[in-house]
């Protein structure tokens, strides 16, 4: 699937996207203080609803796409066509360390760019990428990739995700 073929193709639904995944992480939010639980369980369901998204959308994405041959193509595609998709811009730079460590930095990354402009609120960030980051675990899963996800802000909106593979010994 080209940019040119993205899944939200209007401003309209990009702004009913993003409503929706603010008010579902409020949910989940006031949920959590209502029970009582722990922030690391709000953040693992969260992030679980994000992988399940994410295995939907790379399906969706590349049926009609070749098989990747190697891990570097498979970050390439998930930094190009896979997040263009989702979220109307590029992943703006992709380091490696080519030992299986990705750290995929976007510097206007759209869920915060309405959250917060300064340092002062970026400990209530966090669980706003908790989706973003299952999303891209779950699309490198269905693509035959095992890996971890993590989430750092740099200086809002700017965020780095850092994609760790899971090496079999």
């Amino acid at each position: 699937m080209s940019q040119s073929q993205s899944l939200f193709v209007s401003d309209e639904i990009w702004t009913m996207f993003e409503f929706l995944h603010m008010e579902t992480v409020q949910s989940f939010l006031n949920e959590h203080k209502q029970r009582g639980s722990s922030m690391d369980h709000c953040y693992a369901k969260l992030e679980y609803m994000g992988f399940r998204f994410g295995q939907k959308l790379i399906e969706k994405f590349s049926k009609e796409r070749e098989r990747l041959k190697d891990e570097l193509e498979m970050m390439k595609y998930i930094c190009k066509e896979f997040w263009f998709n989702i979220y109307r811009k590029n992943i703006d730079n992709l380091r490696t360390n080519h030992q299986g460590v990705y750290v995929l930095t976007d510097n206007q990354f759209r869920f915060l760019r309405s959250i917060s402009s300064t340092d002062q609120f970026t400990a209530e960030c966090h669980p706003f990428l908790a989706i973003p980051c299952g999303v891209l675990r779950g699309a490198l899963a269905n693509i035959g990739v095992s890996a971890s996800v993590s989430s750092e802000i740099v200086k809002p909106p700017q965020v780095k995700f850092t994609v760790t593979i899971d090496r079999k010994t």
